[in-house]
């Protein structure tokens, strides 16, 4: 039986809102489809290392600041 692999977790939608960003504004920089971006937001859809350096070069930051094997810190806490 395959073991599932642990979840990624991102802060897309946080970037996205942060910069008064779409998702279907994303999705058109990212050439995706806007659902995709919803999936990635969610964790329901772990993007390719591709799209991740994508995303990660569209916001410019790097992409340990966008994805992570392990929850984020809340910040400001």
């Amino acid at each position: 039986m395959p073991s599932e692999s642990p979840p990624l977790h991102n802060r897309i939608a946080m970037l996205r809102v942060e910069r008064g960003i779409s998702r279907r504004e994303l999705a058109e920089a990212l050439g995706v489809h806007y659902q995709t971006v919803g999936y990635l937001e969610r964790g329901e859809y772990s993007p390719s290392l591709v799209l991740a350096l994508q995303i990660a070069e569209y916001f410019a930051v790097p992409v340990e600041t966008v994805f992570s094997r392990r929850p984020f810190p809340p910040l400001g806490g």
